[in-house]
């Protein structure tokens, strides 16, 4: 599974798209995960748009919804990403099918350690860089974190980082350890979403080659 670039839908950062079509544009241009996030959407609305989701990304990209399990689940996301405030990961775990896939929001070695020890598949360093997009993730953890997560946890699973990434930063982020990118604004908001997509896909891939 890959998990290059991870994008994080949006509407209010969208220019008007919709969830699902944040996803459709996205797919297209070749990133790897869809997570659908809102944090105001009610349940009904946010499982329509979920089961859109669901439709757009099979075969194409893995469909990871936040924090939401009973959204994940009756949708038949392959995931649920949580942060630090939600449900434990290993409550979790017992709620899931095995092949069911968690990830986890962490900010220390600590907390990531904890996630992979209590069922986690992926760690998201969270902010990496501080952000306007998450104005409530807090101070960014830098390279250094990414770094120490990435030495600390087992090379099976992935480490990806969100918060202030972007095509400018995505190679020292990269550099330090990650294996992919978790992004909003830089594709949600952009122009072009397929092609902001597109971009970062080649970026990453060339980075991951030299």
């Amino acid at each position: 599974m890959k998990y290059d670039l991870y994008v994080v839908t949006d509407e209010d950062l969208s220019n008007g798209y919709s969830h699902a079509e944040i996803a459709k544009l996205a797919t297209e241009g070749g990133a790897d995960v869809i997570q659908l996030r809102d944090k105001k959407m009610d349940s009904a609305a946010l499982f329509a748009e979920a089961l859109k989701i669901r439709e757009i990304t099979k075969d194409k990209a893995l469909f990871i919804v936040n924090d939401r399990v009973d959204i994940a689940l009756t949708s038949k996301a392959d995931g649920v990403h949580l942060g630090q405030n939600d449900l434990p990961v290993e409550v979790v775990r017992r709620l899931v099918p095995d092949d069911f896939i968690i990830g986890i929001s962490i900010g220390s070695v600590e907390e990531a350690l904890i996630g992979v020890r209590d069922g986690a598949n992926y760690v998201a360093v969270s902010p990496v860089f501080s952000t306007g997009s998450k104005p409530d993730a807090g101070e960014g953890r830098g390279l250094a974190c990414i770094s120490a997560v990435r030495k600390a946890v087992p090379k099976e699973i992935p480490v990806v980082g969100i918060g202030g990434i972007n095509s400018d930063n995505l190679c020292e982020v990269i550099t330090a350890g990650l294996d992919g990118i978790c992004v909003i604004s830089a594709v949600v908001s952009a122009p072009d979403i397929t092609k902001a997509a597109g971009d970062l896909c080649e970026k990453i891939r060339n980075v991951k080659n030299e």
